[in-house]
């Protein structure tokens, strides 16, 4: 029996099973790789489809989902590949540095919690000017994005990135700066209405003497403040340590964690105040264990549920990552400084969120700007022009080793399966063979187009 099985979340978050209402099917396989990792291969779907949820599911928790694009000697080198980045001080690199990894990375479903994270724990380069800083803690997100949230939430703390980012070290014994105080509690554990001023204020005493020096975490007792302190209730001469645990104990963390994991993993509206209650006492029984809750929500029948699929829409670097995964853009693979570039035309500049709420997600990632660049990103991507040199991908081979004839309409047919959970209806893909049919020659010349057309659908950004 697994951890989701044997806890006290069994009604709302109970577990998926098969039936003639709810079948595993191509469409729910599709939909699992869209929503927990960046889309899937035909031959990944297949296998999944083949051996059922749970055994799909287990390879997404372990980190061995992809069969295809799998480079040898990966983390040596991403290693190489994300040093150079820092070396060069070059932003754009460790951006492209990054989404090599969420390209080739065995693991996809530890690449898009990393991709949560960074929302999270909201730090930009802008301010922080630090590369290496910033890659450090990029890593700590994935090191510890699976592990209880009190030890992740213990490293941030510690993070010189996220220090600097909020001003640690201008927060002195009788001057205390409150950012980082502040953000701890609205946005890292409580959430707004959950404490009051006086608690961000004693909460900014408890954190004097926390500083960077050299880009590294230090503590500097003569800056610390050591009166006692009233937080949320409890007097104690704290620091930060205490605060954390002060944090951590409180009931609205736990709903702050469930939040963030609902609004990663699970769709608009899909979530009432019941369903994310309840997971959050899960949480609680179980020591704010993020895996034991990415578990129970992808193992859900709530996460395969009809409202589910196709109820929320993917952010520009699932959008992209997951179109060119899907399609096999893997040797040649395309320039990951070019995929960094379109990601930040579609408003998700990674290492540079807005502000230190990052970035607002759901519907604000569709306006007239992005949903344009979307098209033109899928242009790009049929017509071969994420490369250097341009190399267009092979679709219509790609269709044929999934045992489809050459002709446009199967062939179209199966990209929707592939890339939209086959959710395009009629009308639509009849429009799209009318539009290309017009200015082709002949039906393979047609089908670059018809993708593309095919991407710009509303069901295209509907993971």
């Amino acid at each position: 029996m697994s951890q989701a099985d044997s806890n006290s979340t069994v009604n709302r978050w109970r577990r998926y099973e098969p039936s003639d209402a709810a079948p595993w099917d191509l469409p729910r396989v599709i939909h699992l790789h869209r929503r927990a990792g960046f889309a899937a291969t035909w031959r990944e779907a297949q296998r999944d489809l083949a051996e059922g949820p749970a055994r799909a599911i287990d390879r997404l928790l372990a980190g061995t989902a992809r069969i295809e694009g799998i480079l040898p000697r990966f983390e040596e080198l991403s290693m190489r590949i994300g040093d150079a980045a820092v070396i060069s001080n070059d932003a754009d690199r460790l951006k492209a540095w990054w989404l090599f990894r969420m390209l080739f990375a065995p693991d996809a479903l530890g690449e898009r919690i990393t991709l949560m994270l960074h929302n999270h724990f909201a730090t930009s380069n802008f301010k922080v000017r630090d590369l290496a800083a910033m890659r450090q803690q990029n890593q700590t997100f994935r090191a510890l994005g699976r592990a209880k949230f009190g030890k992740l939430l213990e490293a941030m703390l510690h993070d010189p990135a996220l220090l600097v980012w909020l001003d640690a070290s201008s927060n002195r014994k009788g001057q205390a700066n409150e950012n980082l105080a502040r953000e701890m509690m609205e946005l890292f554990t409580l959430g707004l209405g959950n404490y009051s001023e006086q608690d961000v204020k004693e909460a900014a005493r408890a954190l004097t003497g926390w500083s960077v020096t050299d880009s590294a975490f230090r503590t500097r007792p003569q800056w610390h403040d050591d009166g006692e302190k009233q937080i949320l209730g409890q007097r104690g001469n704290f620091d930060g340590s205490d605060l954390q645990r002060i944090l951590l104990e409180q009931p609205a963390t736990s709903k702050r964690v469930a939040w963030r994991l609902c609004a990663t993993f699970m769709g608009e509206n899909v979530i009432d105040d019941a369903a994310l209650a309840e997971l959050a006492t899960g949480l609680r029984d179980h020591d704010l264990d993020i895996a034991w809750a990415v578990e129970t929500i992808l193992r859900s029948n709530l996460f395969f549920s009809d409202a589910n699929i196709g109820s929320r829409i993917c952010g520009p670097v699932e959008f992209i990552v997951g179109a060119c995964h899907a399609l096999q853009l893997f040797d040649p693979p395309p320039s990951t400084l070019l995929l960094a570039e379109w990601t930040r035309r579609l408003g998700l500049d990674l290492f540079y969120p807005p502000n230190v709420g990052g970035w607002n997600g759901g519907r604000a990632w569709l306006t007239t700007r992005t949903v344009l660049g979307r098209a033109n990103f899928a242009a790009a991507l049929v017509h071969g022009e994420l490369n250097l040199s341009p190399v267009a991908p092979d679709l219509q081979t790609l269709a044929r080793q999934a045992g489809r004839s050459s002709s446009l309409n199967e062939s179209l047919a199966f990209f929707n399966e592939l890339l939209l959970e086959g959710r395009a209806g009629k009308a639509a893909m009849s429009s799209i063979l009318k539009k290309v049919r017009s200015s082709a020659a002949n039906d393979r010349a047609a089908l670059p187009n018809a993708v593309a057309l095919l991407l710009c659908e509303p069901e295209a950004s509907l993971a």
